[in-house]
């Protein structure tokens, strides 16, 4: 029994060793960049995450029947290409939403369909670890500090404020307020959207609840930045623009993920309150006295 085991387990132990000796420079660089990058600074948390999510599933997997799949074959070979082609062109990206793919691929190889849709979620997962695409970030960035600054501007004056706005640059009476890049909410956008995956996979066992919560992110994290955004014009207004770039600044950050943490929390409780979960529930049976379909022996 124990040859039987493993002989099964040869398959997978070589495709790890593959897959270290392959990725081995891919990961230190994306590892690297976790580290030097606040904008998915997170990433450490994806990885062990994931697994816990694979872990969970344990019992399902064991009970799972292994039928390999020769397509999880040509999944691992595309994968293999896309990451030749990724180290060969310079792009980042290819070479590891490469690994995602080789997972995938792996699964299904070795394990079968079976395994592959019970382990969709924390493969899935992973993709939160890979930093998005420069052209596609900056795509996005700019929207944003354009939507922070209008938001920004529309707060001042509801305050009282004198302010012109000119694209992203705010200008005040007494200063001068641009919404940076780093200012533009991406990175809490980033993290507070896997913040919302795993809050609702916690909170509620509905994947329609699971994923409203976590679509809401987005809308909260745009929110939440323009609060900031606003929250820094009227301190700068009134105490100079030195506190939009000291303490204040640093903090606001801190602060703005507690609140949008808060606004997620509203949202679920919110949904729950109008769409509650039923849970089955035995019906009461009276103390000392036996259900109807059990005998005393």
């Amino acid at each position: 029994m124990t040859r039987t085991r493993v002989t099964a387990a040869l398959p997978l132990i070589g495709l790890l060793v593959s897959f270290a000796i392959l990725y081995r420079d891919v990961i230190a660089k994306l590892v690297f960049d976790w580290g030097h990058d606040d904008n998915y600074s997170h990433g450490f948390l994806i990885v062990p995450i994931a697994m816990y999510f694979a872990w969970e599933r344990r019992q399902g997997l064991l009970e799972a029947a292994r039928q390999p799949s020769v397509l999880g074959l040509i999944v691992l070979i595309g994968s293999i290409v896309t990451l030749v082609a990724g180290i060969l062109g310079a792009e980042l990206f290819l070479t590891r939403v490469s690994i995602v793919g080789v997972v995938a691929g792996g699964v299904l190889y070795v394990l079968g369909w079976q395994h592959l849709r019970i382990l969709t979620l924390p493969i899935a997962f992973l993709l939160l670890m890979i930093p998005i695409p420069a052209i596609i970030f900056n795509q996005i960035a700019f929207p944003l500090q354009l939507q922070a600054s209008r938001f920004g501007e529309t707060a001042l004056i509801l305050w009282g404020i004198p302010v012109l706005r000119e694209g992203n640059v705010i200008v005040l009476a007494n200063t001068t307020l641009e919404v940076a890049e780093a200012c533009s909410g991406i990175r809490s956008l980033v993290s507070l959207l896997t913040l919302g995956i795993i809050y609702s996979y916690f909170t509620d066992q509905r994947q329609w609840v699971r994923a409203t919560v976590t679509l809401s992110t987005i809308p909260i994290a745009i929110l939440s930045n323009g609060l900031r955004v606003a929250g820094i014009g009227v301190a700068a207004h009134y105490y100079g623009g030195e506190v939009a770039t000291g303490f204040l600044h640093t903090f606001s950050g801190w602060v703005l993920f507690v609140v949008a943490f808060v606004f997620l929390f509203v949202v679920m409780r919110v949904i729950q309150a109008l769409a509650p979960e039923h849970v089955p529930e035995r019906a009461a049976v009276a103390p000392g006295a036996l259900p109807a379909n059990e005998i005393a022996i």
